[in-house]
């Protein structure tokens, strides 16, 4: 291998190098912001820097590189990693009934949306998204379906925009409305991690209600368990189009779904020392900011403004829905 054969490749490295940048100065920033407001969380934080950097002309052309490869190949390595956030045990140590209660939420709230999208005339790959978003884990599952099936950016920075408000806006409504539900501690950490969309909003919607954290987490992360699936089957929908109109085949399931499931098996197994889990749960909890920030720079104010009341109320409708179902399996359960 020559010198001259390096070249190109060096090259390429060095056109990724602002953008890359600037998205790990986002997480900083990011990280900073949420260990002083943790109700918002790293990757939420990192959302709306990035959406505030583009907006306020921070953003040039020569990040464009970097910040691409951020937004989807950093994204697919920290999705996979999501993986190493569930143990088994953890998750069927709820019981049959609640994790029953767990599949029927998710999947009614994305066949729900899906059918509520089209009655408001919302185009099928933002009903998609949104729906992904809404019934799995906000953010993250929205944009690991985008990675099966892709969507223009703009389409993608209004379904994180969306969901991030709407998360939050159920994550403070519901400890208000904890003393008039009727619920247990428990119905509460069940109503809490079954419809809050991103996992540091659990958190934050859970704390003030001495008790109701561990179930609510748990809940929570039962509903991301889901998230392998879900993907599978949309991806195995997408080849049976593909193969009528004769396009290109996704695969059956994709790899970093596959990943997905692997650190998923291997956390199960408990080999992993704690020191090494919690270090490589770091390590994606940065990736996964360094994707949202990406992410976050493709979303436009003014665009959201265009986006219309049909995609707003698509995202308010989902929200009810799902929070709807947590609160009655919820009130039968406990």
């Amino acid at each position: 291998m020559t010198i001259d054969s390096l070249a190109p490749p060096l090259r390429a490295a060095q056109r990724l190098v602002p953008g890359l940048a600037v998205a790990a100065c986002g997480v900083a920033l990011a990280v900073v912001v949420s260990s002083f407001v943790p109700a918002i969380g790293t990757l939420t934080g990192a959302v709306l820097l990035g959406a505030i950097a583009a907006n306020a002309g921070l953003i040039r052309p020569s990040h464009a590189e970097g910040l691409r490869v951020a937004g989807r190949r950093l994204l697919r390595i920290g999705v996979a990693l999501l993986g190493l956030k569930l143990a088994a045990g953890e998750v069927l140590a709820l019981g049959p009934a609640v994790l029953g209660l767990i599949v029927v939420i998710v999947a009614v709230t994305f066949l729900g949306t899906r059918w509520l999208g089209k009655v408001l005339g919302v185009g099928e790959g933002m009903t998609l998204l949104i729906a992904a978003g809404f019934s799995i884990c906000g953010a993250s599952a929205l944009v690991a379906m985008n990675g099966v099936r892709e969507q223009s950016e703009e389409d993608v920075a209004k379904g994180l925009g969306l969901v991030t408000l709407c998360g939050t806006v159920l994550m403070l409504a519901l400890p208000a409305l904890f003393p008039y539900s009727g619920l247990s501690t428990a119905g509460y950490g069940i109503w809490a991690g079954g419809s809050v969309h991103e996992v540091a909003q659990v958190v934050a919607a859970a704390a003030p209600v001495s008790g109701a954290m561990a179930i609510a987490v748990a809940v929570k992360l039962s509903r991301v368990v889901l998230l392998a699936p879900l993907l599978a089957l949309v991806s195995m929908a997408e080849r049976r189009k593909a193969t009528v109109a004769g396009g290109t085949k996704p695969p059956v399931v994709p790899l970093f779904v596959a990943g997905f499931l692997a650190f998923a098996a291997v956390r199960s197994t408990g080999v992993l020392p704690r020191g090494v889990l919690d270090g490589a749960l770091f390590v994606d909890g940065l990736l996964l900011a360094a994707a949202m920030f990406a992410l976050g720079t493709a979303v436009r104010f003014r665009a959201l403004l265009r986006s219309g009341l049909p995609v707003a109320v698509l995202g308010l409708l989902s929200t009810l829905l799902i929070a709807g179902l947590a609160y009655a399996g919820a009130s039968l359960l406990t």
